[in-house]
């Protein structure tokens, strides 16, 4: 496993006057990069070329590295140019998704903010879920089984999916009966099947909150908050109910896109409490913990009682949403801060406080 300490030592290798700010051309890039370029610092996008429109369309990226398969970000020649670039990672949900956390770890040499120790405990429910009992949140039950389902459950696999192959189940029999369909229209393997994990489904609004940990200032910070827009699911209310009946339903909740919220005053203390706490334990499972953003997934019942759900330990897609907008984010900067200018912004304070490689991993 690549060392924090030879990321320092390569960070010391680095032209700081001219450091480049660089990630997957995918899932929040645009949000990455345009808060790089209002920060002052220029952009590096590795991308495919059936994605090359979008960041041409919107001007924030500076240099192209093209490549065939996200996962050629660990080809020597492609890491090799963007450390002469000077450039620092900012990982997103697509490293996860098309990287493996070997790779992750060992062989993608190049300064991240972020601490890629984290992301494994992010691609793990079972590990998330260590990690938020750890820091005392309210959890949603799980069941070990699926002969165990004695309620409304979820089915959800690991690691960053957008919600790609979710269905409910209220019995064993309606488990087994939907995972089969799910395998014969495409949505998920045989061996997704075995990597499911069953949650308890919890009756509430969803909300993902965004939050930052700043090493530099010692705080974590409510930046923003949103709500998933799910295909098919949300889709359902569309179709009258007597229809419903008599159409055989399996939806899914892939995530095509997503919805600023703003929450009820009363229930922001117990939010800001919980970002706090998971970044505590975040220090003790693994040093020096969340660096930058952070997202923690939730439900909220008709009580206000929250329970977590899910973590995320670096940007999610949902923050796009509050790009230049976020009451949050405006309440604490002012107008113009958003989580891909935040990220920037530590990078800039890191360098003029000499703690650049306090905050990379």
């Amino acid at each position: 496993m690549i060392g924090k300490d030879e990321i320092e030592s390569l960070i010391e290798r680095y032209d700081t006057n001219r450091i480049s700010i660089g990630t997957l051309g995918s899932h929040s890039a645009l949000n990455i990069f345009k808060g790089a370029k209002e920060e002052g610092f220029r952009t590096v996008c590795v991308c495919t070329r059936d994605r090359e429109i979008v960041y041409r369309r919107f001007p924030v990226v500076d240099e192209f590295i093209f490549v065939d398969r996200f996962s050629e970000i660990l080809d020597e020649k492609v890491q090799e140019r963007l450390r002469e670039l000077n450039t620092i990672l900012v990982p997103h949900g697509s490293f996860n998704a098309y990287i493996s956390m070997e790779d992750m770890l060992g062989r993608l040499y190049v300064p991240m903010f972020g601490n890629r120790r984290l992301l494994s405990w992010e691609i793990s429910r079972d590990k998330q879920r260590e990690w938020l009992l750890k820091a005392g949140l309210n959890l949603p039950r799980v069941y070990s089984s699926p002969d165990e389902i004695d309620g409304l459950a979820i089915a959800k696999l690991p690691g960053a999916r957008g919600g790609m192959g979710y269905f409910l189940a209220d019995s064993p029999k309606s488990f087994y009966e939907k995972a089969e369909k799910m395998v014969r229209n495409g949505y998920l393997s045989r061996e997704d099947i075995k990597n499911i994990q069953l949650q308890e489904y919890v009756l509430g609004v969803t909300a993902y909150f965004q939050y930052f940990r700043s090493i530099i200032k010692n705080e974590v910070e409510l930046l923003g908050m949103d709500r998933r827009y799910e295909s098919a699911v949300d889709a359902l209310g569309r179709i009258p109910a007597r229809d419903q009946i008599h159409i055989d339903l399996n939806p899914t909740y892939t995530v095509v896109g997503n919805i600023p919220i703003t929450l009820r005053e009363s229930i922001l203390p117990e939010v800001l409490r919980m970002g706090d706490r998971v970044a505590k334990i975040a220090e003790e499972i693994a040093p020096p913990g969340i660096i930058g953003p952070f997202c923690l997934e939730a439900i909220i019942t008709d009580t206000g009682r929250i329970y977590a759900f899910e973590i995320s330990a670096r940007i999610v897609a949902g923050s796009n949403v509050g790009i230049g907008t976020s009451p949050y984010a405006y309440l604490k900067y002012g107008a113009g801060m958003y989580m891909g200018r935040r990220i920037a912004l530590e990078v800039k304070l890191g360098i003029e406080k000499g703690m650049l490689g306090k905050i990379l991993y």
